[in-house]
This record gives C-alpha cells, sequence and structure tokens, in this order.
C-alpha cells in the first residue's frame, strides 16, 4: 500500500475555540460538504467527540453510492483531531485537523489526507485528486464566509 497525500488549509479571523468547535460538530458537515457527494450522516446525532467514536455516513462517489464509517483516532480539543475510514472505498483514508492561533486572533486550520485506492495513478489522477480538490474548495469558502478573513495573511501563509 502506497500512501498518498493531499494537504490544504484556510485562514480565518476567528478564534481557535470557535472553528475547533464548528469543525468538531458532525452536524456541520453536510454544509463542509459539496453538494454532489450526496453526504448523509446516518449515526444519529449529536455525536459525542472523542477517541474511539464512530461515525456512519452515506455518499455518492461519481454517481455510485457508498456507505461510510470513520473512528475518531486522535483527539485534542482546540488544538488537533483525526479520524480514519474503518469501512468505505479506500484502503487508507486518514484525515487530520489542525488548529492554531495567527496574529490578530485569527485560526489557521490545515487538513493533511494519507489515502490509498485500489487503481493506481489512474484513480489518483481522474477520481481522487480532482474530488479532493473540490471538496476542499468548498469547506475553505465555506469557513471563510462563516468565519472572516484574515486581511494581510495569505491563506496557509507562515
Amino acid at each position: 500500500m502506497r500512501a498518498h497525500e493531499y494537504r490544504s488549509g484556510e485562514d480565518v479571523a476567528s478564534p481557535v475555540a470557535d472553528v475547533f468547535g464548528y469543525l468538531a460538530d458532525v452536524r456541520n458537515l453536510n454544509a463542509l460538504t459539496p453538494a454532489f457527494l450526496r453526504f448523509r450522516i446516518l449515526t444519529p446525532t449529536p455525536v459525542p467527540m472523542e477517541r474511539g467514536t464512530r461515525i456512519e455516513y452515506r455518499l455518492s462517489f461519481r454517481g455510485i453510492p457508498l456507505r461510510w464509517t470513520s473512528e475518531i483516532t486522535d483527539w485534542e480539543p482546540t488544538r488537533f483531531f483525526a479520524y480514519e475510514q474503518r469501512r468505505g472505498p479506500y484502503r487508507l483514508w486518514r484525515h487530520e485537523h489542525a488548529l492554531e492561533s495567527i496574529p490578530g486572533g485569527g485560526t489557521r486550520t490545515t487538513d493533511r489526507v494519507l489515502w490509498d485506492l485500489a487503481g493506481g495513478a489512474v484513480a489518483r489522477r481522474l477520481w481522487v485528486e480532482p474530488h479532493l480538490e473540490r471538496i476542499f474548495e468548498v469547506r475553505n469558502r465555506v469557513l471563510r464566509e462563516r468565519f472572516g478573513t484574515v486581511s494581510g495573511v495569505a491563506p496557509g501563509s507562515p
């Protein structure tokens, strides 16, 4: 198995605790997920977030309906959390969310996805990478709209 990596991030003009709280509430996943995935949470909400929590979803990948189960594997409130696919289409899927304060009271969000899918380079170039780009474009736009932008600081800059 060969892990591939995708990174994204956004700087927003709200405190870390507010942004973390929003990202860690599974009820907000619908807003953060593009409509083309037809994403739906199956686990009854609210979901208590902590290491070991499992969450069930239904979504559509290229028109194919899928069930997905993820498990919170790392949980450090206001700083970091990660989940891993336990059931779904990938051989490996780990999504890490890191948050840190930036000057002026804002927050830098950094997303790192490690993944592997059968199909090699063809699957990577034709399906996964374009979908990840679209997913994180929507996610980052939603974060900017919800929390505001940081003027004078480019997203992801040190």
